[in-house]
């Protein structure tokens, strides 16, 4: 199981860690937890013009999630929030067996061997939920 999951796209991915870390002063943040592996991830979201102009994360957990969030990083700058709540739904169809997102986020192909491992799902998922969660919270008390 571990060679086909950790894959070099997947390894790549989490080592590049594209928005690691923490925003001084964000709009909004949200942290998930997995509480049946262990990871948690914390994203946190700066907008401006109705977008995702920075978002950061903090993950405490394995190579998947880390993926995930790194993908997000890179790729979540200039979404809309209506699109950032989209996509833990989109992620969801893909693992289940449909196509991966097409545009920034067509890259969660990359996840395509999770699919034979439901177990490891809430690890892909978790920073796309924490993602839309942050986004939904802007501008909120």
């Amino acid at each position: 199981m571990t060679a086909e999951l950790y894959q070099t796209a997947i390894m790549s991915e989490a080592r590049a860690a594209h928005g690691k870390g923490r925003l001084a002063d964000p709009d909004a943040s949200a942290t998930r937890d997995n509480p049946l592996c262990g990871d948690r991830v914390t994203v946190d979201v700066k907008l401006a013009g109705g977008r995702i102009a920075t978002v950061a994360h903090d993950v405490r957990g394995c190579a998947l999630c880390q993926a995930a969030a790194s993908l997000i990083g890179a790729a979540a700058p200039g979404l809309a929030p209506a699109d950032a709540a989209a996509l833990p739904a989109a992620v969801d169809a893909m693992l289940a067996g449909g196509a991966p997102p097409v545009g920034v986020f067509s890259r969660i192909e990359m996840f395509t061997p999770v699919r034979a491992h439901r177990s490891r799902y809430d690890c892909v998922k978790l920073p796309f939920m924490a993602l839309a969660e942050a986004c939904a919270a802007v501008g909120k008390p």
